[in-house]
């Protein structure tokens, strides 16, 4: 048992609605179907019902989380010969529906909901059908993202609004009504699976949309800082949050964050750990070998210089959501468009955008990445959870940010488990980020002129001792670009925190005291 429990998402009206299930008997899980279906009706920009869901579960007394990768397959008709025919060398990133795959979060709430859920399904979604259907305030972040949508067809109750407007959506709630009447059929062979398989003209295929997009895997996980981290498995980078989480625990890390050294040490365990993510990330990959050369990667830091890693020449709509229920069952929870607003097309009929997750396929003929039918891509998401030695539950902990996920997420551990920071403290403290590209998709595909970002705010100690190191860096306007990152942390005698990011602007942690 915990003192209380907690859900911490990026907009207030959201986190309140988990924090009422739980204090309406419902567990964790169904706290994060509530506040997931009502992110996507009030969040559009970072996620939606056309996006995609991963998760981990803790479950008190059982050794290993649960995995949920509930994210989509490229259509039938998909067809990388056309695309190279057309001159493509990258996936198309916004304006082509080829960017869009079946999209995986309404099966993921039905596999969460089957698995764990004591709410019916219908009281979950309520909520979210109320918001689209009778309107809501939309947040300063709405709002100005909505200006990146202007002239969009499908975005039009999207574009023009102002901080505190009213915003509704009635196609979405319809939408909605048909999933929590019909279940995952409502949905996917309803308005909206009907709709997508006519605007694709032969890419998506009804069997395409019958077929579930939700399956349990088995996650990943490495010792650091004397605890146990976990993360999703491929298709899902999370892999890339442990290795460098292994490397650094290899090496001396300073406690105090703002030693130059810190950040160097976690910039080049980063580095270490991605390089040769082009390569091997993909679905199905097994990456026991990489997680078994942290100390190998480890060797190859020196403290005082950057080290040479191979470049590969070739690219946030997401959101992160930390949930808590007074049991202790801990849920790690990400939803996602992509980019904001993921391909910038709206499937007709239900107004749900679509997201732009086949930009993570490559065209290189041959390559397990390669684009192609029924496959998954490579994938950023990466929730993560932090156990004891014993098997208790110590943080829940993830963040948006595309390719630089999992080193924000690493900084957030590394401050907590190796720094003794609060969580609050973590979640607030300026960060660092490899360059992520235009996109931020980019990282491990580009060669930039700048190595490492640095957010405003962050000690001007980093910059100096960075670029003594051989690291190239610029600052950066402090905000999203580094992340919406939340974390709960359970201590040993029962008591919890949670911190959701103030970057967010309306991050809110939500409790609910037992």
């Amino acid at each position: 048992m915990v003192d209380q429990g907690v859900v911490c998402s990026v907009d207030p009206l959201v986190s309140g609605i988990g924090r009422d299930v739980l204090a309406k008997g419902g567990n964790a899980v169904d706290a994060a179907i509530a506040a997931g279906t009502a992110l996507t009706v009030v969040a559009p920009h970072l996620c939606g019902l056309g996006g995609d869901l991963f998760a981990l579960v803790h479950v008190p007394g059982e050794a290993t989380p649960a995995y949920l990768n509930a994210s989509g397959r490229a259509g039938s008709g998909a067809d990388p010969e056309g695309l190279r025919a057309e001159g493509y060398t990258a996936m198309p990133f916004r304006n082509d529906l080829r960017s869009a795959t079946v999209p995986g979060c309404v099966d993921g709430w039905f596999a969460l909901h089957e698995r764990y859920g004591t709410v019916p399904m219908a009281e979950l979604l309520a909520p979210a059908i109320a918001l689209a259907a009778g309107g809501w305030p939309a947040t300063a972040m709405l709002a100005k993202a909505g200006a990146i949508v202007e002239g969009v067809e499908g975005a039009e109750d999207l574009v023009g609004l102002e901080a505190g407007s009213t915003v509704t959506r009635e196609r979405t709630a319809a939408a909605l009504r048909a999933t929590a009447e019909q279940g995952r059929d409502g949905f996917y062979l309803g308005d909206f699976g009907q709709g997508l398989v006519e605007l694709g003209k032969g890419l998506f295929t009804e069997a395409d949309l019958a077929a579930s997009h939700a399956d349990w895997e088995e996650p990943l996980s490495v010792e650091a800082f004397g605890h146990r981290v976990w993360a999703a498995a491929p298709n899902s980078q999370g892999y890339l949050l442990l290795l460098a989480l292994a490397i650094a625990d290899r090496l001396d890390l300073p406690v105090d964050a703002g030693d130059p050294l810190w950040a160097h040490y976690l910039v080049e365990a980063a580095r270490q750990a991605g390089h040769d993510r082009p390569e091997r990330l993909f679905e199905g990959a097994d990456v026991s070998d990489l997680l078994a050369s942290a100390a190998e990667r480890a060797a190859l830091i020196d403290p005082d210089r950057k080290a040479e890693v191979p470049v590969h020449q070739a690219a946030g709509g997401t959101t992160y959501m930390a949930v808590l229920d007074g049991n202790g069952m801990g849920v790690s929870y990400i939803q996602s468009n992509a980019a904001g607003f993921g391909t910038w097309l709206f499937e007709p009929r239900t107004g749900i955008g679509l997201q732009n997750r086949g930009t993570g396929f490559n065209l290189t003929p041959g390559h397990p990445a390669e684009f192609g039918p029924g496959k998954r891509p490579p994938h950023t998401l990466v929730p993560a959870l932090v156990t004891r030695p014993d098997g208790t539950l110590r943080l829940v902990a993830g963040s948006m940010g595309g390719d630089s996920q999992p080193q924000i997420v690493s900084q957030l551990i590394a401050r907590v488990l190796h720094g003794g920071e609060s969580v609050e403290a973590a979640v607030a403290a300026p960060r660092w980020r490899l360059h992520p590209g235009e996109t931020g998709f980019g990282t491990w595909t580009g060669v930039y002129d700048i190595d490492v970002e640095l957010e405003t705010g962050a000690p001007e100690a980093w910059s100096a001792g960075l670029s003594e190191r051989g690291h190239a860096t610029e600052w950066a306007a402090a905000g999203s670009g580094f992340g919406h990152a939340h974390l709960i942390e359970v201590d040993g005698e029962g008591h919890v925190e949670g911190a959701a990011d103030p970057r967010a602007e309306t991050g809110t942690a939500a409790y609910a005291p037992n």
